[in-house]
């Protein structure tokens, strides 16, 4: 096992990085990997396999309380090019970086991982822990490049786990369901990455169709369809990556996620899931006011997924703006997970013509989305670019997200 430099290919192509503005075009982001592949590795990809990002349209810290989410995969995607080997190696070099890291299959595990790396070798080791002999597949050689935003909430880390998992999946011959793919994604990031997420992420990724979120219980993996109609209704999501990164394998997620624990410990439930709207004048009694406010969020934000749901289908998605706002508002008050930038991004865009706006992701830092007229969406950019010079920020990335197809094999 071990890692060494090659600084080559990946010295040039991550020069092309951005951090959001366009993005690029998928047929442009393949044919990159595979040309940096065969210049990392010597010879040609077997296949190219990918995955997208994700906007959850509503549903923050949820998922890990076993409640609804509802997110939808974005026209950003991770592509990860791979070549089978002929021993247990694998090896796996990206865009991000002048590492190539190898590990022996058979030695893999989430004690010697760290970095990025972990995030697609975890994915190897929690495919083990799923059903797959480490100990019988054929190693590979894997390159992996995207133009979903880093730290931007927008679930870099779940394209990359996904994209690997569903190549894996494919040139190993497991036959995995997406729901198991979704939670060996997981597994890597809690375990491998040391991130106490919750499924959203993966199963965003994994189950998403052009133009409909996923509606998700995060108790069975149960998930439907819910069609968007954003086009028909004249309105786009607009993303402003503030570009305050945020990393959810540091205290303050863990902190947010263990005082659900304990508010579920307090009231006798397996998880938050359980408590209704109407059981909270109960609970005000029983925890003291911080893990009262985190409880409170996580209910009522329940109750809003459910309601946007009912909303999208019965009167189309300009009737959800109010309830955007106001699962912000709880993020920001109740959940103490937003940010300066972030609020300034949102009250910024409610206040130049979106109909609703929310921080989106785990917060302290990231993105915020928009729901906007189309024909404001040149407006906001100017807004907000404003606002931020104005506040002595760094000018954030706004651009629109597309709901779009999960992860699947390119090539």
């Amino acid at each position: 096992m071990g890692e060494r430099r090659d600084s080559g290919a990946r010295g040039r192509t991550r020069a092309r990085r951005d951090r959001g503005g366009q993005g690029r075009l998928v047929t442009d982001l393949r044919d990159e990997a595979a040309t940096a592949f065969q210049e990392i590795f010597g010879r040609a990809s077997d296949g190219l396999w990918s995955a997208p990002g994700r906007v959850n349209l509503i549903g923050e810290h949820t998922d890990y309380n076993e409640g609804f989410v509802l997110p939808f995969a974005i026209d950003r995607r991770t592509i990860a090019a791979l070549a089978v080997r002929d021993d247990r190696m694998l090896r796996i070099a990206s865009a991000f970086t002048d590492e190539l890291v190898e590990h022996d299959l058979t030695q893999v595990s989430p004690d010697v991982l760290h970095g990025w790396s972990a995030y697609p070798f975890g994915v190897a080791w929690a495919l083990g822990e799923h059903g797959a002999d480490l100990h019988a597949v054929p190693g590979a050689d894997i390159y992996i490049d995207s133009d979903v935003p880093v730290g931007a909430g927008l679930s870099s880390s779940a394209a990359i786990e996904c994209a690997v998992a569903i190549a894996l999946d494919d040139v190993w011959h497991l036959g995995l369901d997406r729901a198991v793919l979704a939670r060996a994604g997981q597994l890597a990031e809690n375990t491998a990455v040391g991130a106490p997420t919750g499924i959203m992420d993966q199963a965003a990724s994994l189950f998403g169709e052009d133009g409909a979120a996923v509606f998700l219980d995060c108790r069975s993996l149960e998930s439907r369809l819910v069609d968007l109609r954003l086009a028909e209704a004249g309105l786009a999501i607009v993303v402003i990556d503030t570009g305050a990164a945020h990393d959810l394998a540091t205290g303050g997620y863990g902190e947010r996620r263990a005082s659900c624990e304990r508010a579920a410990k307090a009231l006798g439930v397996a998880a938050l899931r359980d408590v209704r709207v109407d059981d909270l004048d109960r609970a005000r009694g029983l925890l003291d006011d911080t893990t009262f406010r985190r409880l409170r969020h996580v209910v009522t934000e329940n109750q809003r997924v459910l309601d946007v749901v009912r909303l999208l289908a019965t009167d189309g998605p300009a009737s959800i703006g109010e309830l955007l706002d106001a699962s912000h508002r709880s993020l920001r008050n109740d959940f103490d997970v937003s940010t300066p930038q972030l609020d300034l991004a949102v009250e910024t865009a409610v206040g130049n013509g979106a109909i609703g706006a929310r921080m989106t992701g785990g917060g302290f830092g990231g993105a915020a989305i928009a729901l906007v007229p189309e024909e404001l969406t040149s407006l906001l950019r100017v807004a907000i670019d404003g606002a931020f010079a104005e506040h002595g920020l760094e000018q954030p990335d706004i651009f629109r997200v597309a709901a779009s197809i999960g992860a699947r094999r390119d090539a």
